[in-house]
């Protein structure tokens, strides 16, 4: 059983040894060049080599010959490489392969490596470039068009192996979009001929940089052969034009030098066009007038054009300027217009730029006056009149280069004939002067034919030129130094104001006649009577003025309302102020105000007629100061108050349906009512149309404004008879009294005799109808 493991082992052992002893590779030969003439080797070595080495050269067994071919090592010790000596083209470059026999016949472990390439180097031809099937020589232009993608070759033949091409630009690598291409030459197929295809996209940019291949190849000297090439660009010409003038140009005096500038390639043609004519200006860049005249102005155009194709065109207008010349002006020199007809003169000028027109006329007075009549080349005279009558001149202007060019036509005239005119601008409507003055009227009228008759009139006067009439004296006629007018004057000496009047000067001629007048103020001195008379009447006014503004404040007629609504004929809005006298101690302070308690009783004594009131002690009876105003305590006497065409009783204000109003009947047959105490105020049924400040003067008062105007101490003892008076009023309560309450007894005296007999309680009373001592 031992000995089955034993064998097993034995066997493994002997199959591991024979494997390790099978020949085999150690070395195989690898890829060579050489260069002509030298020698190569061609490793191949051999583990465990039983059999015999052998080599094949393209697929055929190679022999080994003394000085060509020679084993470089012992084939006993497996070294089957092989030495190739003075290697050429014709023999030795090719495919090698080492072989080396099997072992035994059962053992089959024949050799071969794999085919290796014995390169025998052949220096390639210098590259060169091609473009559109044609070669470029070194150093000439590669000529491409801007903005296409050119396809740029380098082909380089006669190489062993191909040599690597590479593209600069300048000093740029240039990486080709596609990878070379080796092949060999047909007539030689043991060489290669190599090509690399550039696709370069031209830009004028590049125009006149070089474009350089390079081949790379060990048999040459330096490593490397170049060729060299320049781009040449061609493009649309750009042009630009230099020189165009800024300033004006004027007529035989300045010149003009524009040169159109041209960027292209190849080289373009230039060509200057003015336009509306067939005819080329110029075929220079350079476009010249010296000097430049009227004829050279115009629109021109410079073309350029080479093989990439035509330029845009580049414009300048030329303009030369001349100053203005009259060509015409009529329509003729002298123009005869009847008055108050039309006139017609033309001015026809030239010039650049246009010329402006001016037509002026000229007046001999003042001192050769110019008048400008229009401004258009046409002057229109609508209505002759003799103002019109005179030389007129054409002026045309134009600016040249800031400087005003002026021409002017010769005079031509207008004559005006018609009926006598009076110049009435000329003349002041109205003179003035002062009495004792000597005064002048003078007028001028013109008239063709000569006036005839020429005579100043006023009133049943009639003067005619050259007579004299007491302090009046009439002038001969005289010319006036414009043509066909006259000078016509009055005199009057030491004038009056009788003078003052209108003077009218009547003219006539052939043609018609004409009248105008002239007002002559004589002003007099003023007397002092008058003078004295006006002051006393100023003075008066002012003392009235005055005094109306007094009374307007005492009877409180200049108040208004806060609120805008206050109404002078409301007793319920009334206040007086009370105010310390300020002439002596015994007025009362002005916050001392005082209210009136509720009173029972009819009449005098209702609670409406001793509302609160507020009173000015000024040292005086109060009631004296408002007889001028309101009376505040009502019905003290009767009287007849007539309200508008109603009639009140006289004994209205003493009776007692005064407590239930007062009413009228108006003229519509209605009544109105109105309050006992209140304002009579305007009734709601009355138009506003009607005239209602009389009534309201009248009735819009307290029934207390019809009191008469006897004495107040009348009214007084009148109301202590009175059946109305009553004799249990109270004093009115003060709001505060402190320190003032001296003042207060004086105003509302103490009565111990006075009782009330309608009040339980034994108060003393004030008594409002009682003869106060402010009032005595």
């Amino acid at each position: 059983m031992a000995r089955g493991p034993k064998i097993g082992f034995l066997l493994l052992l002997f199959t591991l040894q024979g494997v390790l002893l099978v020949q085999r590779f150690e070395q195989q030969p690898a890829y060579t060049e050489v260069n002509p003439g030298q020698n190569a080797l061609l490793a191949c070595k051999v583990l465990n080599k039983k059999g015999s080495c052998s080599w094949q050269k393209d697929n055929k067994p190679v022999g080994m010959y003394l000085n060509k071919y020679e084993w470089a090592g012992s084939q006993e010790l497996g070294d089957c490489s092989i030495r190739i000596r003075e290697a050429q083209l014709e023999f030795d470059d090719g495919t090698w392969e080492c072989q080396v026999t099997a072992s035994d016949f059962h053992t089959q472990d024949a050799l071969t490596s794999l085919p290796i390439r014995l390169v025998v180097r052949v220096s390639p031809q210098r590259p060169r470039i091609e473009y559109n099937a044609s070669q470029v020589l070194p150093g000439h232009n590669l000529t491409a068009l801007h903005g296409e993608v050119a396809a740029i070759k380098c082909v380089s033949h006669y190489g062993n192996p191909p040599p690597v091409l590479k593209w600069f630009l300048d000093q740029n690598e240039i990486t080709p979009s596609r990878r070379q291409t080796n092949s060999t030459e047909l007539d030689n197929p043991r060489t290669w001929m190599a090509i690399s295809v550039l696709e370069l996209t031209i830009s004028k940019e590049n125009h006149g940089r070089t474009l350089r291949c390079v081949a790379v190849h060990e048999s040459y000297s330096t490593k490397s052969s170049s060729i060299e090439v320049r781009l040449d660009v061609m493009y649309v010409p750009e042009t630009r034009l230099v020189g165009i003038p800024t300033n004006d140009i004027e007529e035989l005096k300045d010149s003009v030098a524009v040169r159109c500038m041209v960027n292209s390639n190849p080289r373009a043609s230039v060509t200057w066009r003015r336009e509306g004519q067939s005819v080329a200006a110029s075929f220079q860049e350079l476009l010249q007038f010296s000097p430049a005249v009227r004829q050279h102005a115009g629109l021109y155009t410079c073309h350029a054009r080479n093989q990439a194709g035509e330029s845009p065109p580049l414009r300048f207008h030329l303009d030369v300027k001349y100053p203005p010349k009259i060509l015409s002006v009529g329509p003729d020199r002298l123009t005869t217009a009847p008055l108050f007809t039309s006139a017609t003169f033309e001015c026809i000028g030239e010039g650049n730029p246009q010329p402006t027109y001016q037509w002026l006329q000229r007046y001999p007075i003042p001192s050769d006056f110019i008048l400008e009549r229009g401004r258009e080349s046409k002057l229109h005279i609508s209505n002759v009149t003799y103002d019109y009558q005179g030389e007129y001149v054409c002026k045309v202007t134009n600016i040249i280069g800031g400087i005003e060019r002026t021409v002017q036509s010769e005079a031509i005239a207008l004559q005006v004939v018609g009926a006598p005119q009076v110049l009435r601008h000329s003349i002041k409507p109205e003179i003035r002067v002062e009495k004792g003055e000597n005064a002048d009227l003078r007028v001028v009228v013109c008239a063709d034919p000569r006036p005839r008759v020429m005579a100043w009139e006023w009133g049943s006067v009639r003067m005619e030129a050259g007579s004299t009439k007491g302090r009046f004296k009439v002038d001969d006629v005289t010319e006036e130094e414009r043509e066909d007018c006259y000078s016509a004057a009055l005199h009057i000496s030491d004038a009056d104001s009788v003078d003052s009047r209108a003077y009218y000067l009547a003219v006539e001629n052939d043609k018609g006649k004409d009248k105008h007048a002239v007002l002559l103020y004589v002003n007099e001195p003023m007397q002092l009577s008058t003078l004295v008379t006006l002051a006393a009447g100023a003075l008066g006014a002012f003392l009235l003025l005055i005094g109306t503004c007094i009374y307007a404040i005492k009877t409180e007629k200049c108040c208004f309302s806060r609120k805008g609504d206050f109404k002078p004929t409301d007793l319920d809005s009334e206040k007086l102020d009370i105010e310390k006298n300020s002439t002596g101690p015994g007025g009362i302070p002005a916050d001392a105000i005082y209210t009136t308690t509720p009173r029972g009783g009819r009449g005098h004594n209702s609670p409406e007629a001793m509302k609160p009131t507020t009173h000015t002690f000024k040292g005086r009876s109060s009631l004296e100061d408002h007889r001028r105003e309101e009376n505040i305590y009502s019905g003290l006497n009767s009287t007849v108050r007539q309200y508008r065409s109603q009639t009140v009783p006289k004994n209205y204000f003493e009776s007692d349906d005064i407590e239930n109003g007062l009413k009228f009947r108006h003229g519509d047959g209605k009544y109105h009512s109105y309050h006992k105490y209140h304002s009579i105020r305007k009734p709601t049924d009355i138009d506003d149309g009607e005239n209602f400040s009389n009534f309201s003067t009248m009735a819009a008062r307290t029934y207390r404004s019809s009191l008469p105007t006897d004495s107040k101490y009348d009214r007084r003892s009148s109301l202590q008879n009175s059946k109305k008076y009553c004799k249990n009023k109270p004093r009115p309560k003060p709001l505060q009294i402190g320190e003032h309450e001296q003042y207060y007894n004086h105003i509302f005296p103490i009565n111990p005799k006075v009782s009330n007999r309608n009040s339980r309680n034994t108060d003393l009373y004030f008594q409002p109808n009682t003869l106060d001592r402010a009032e005595l």
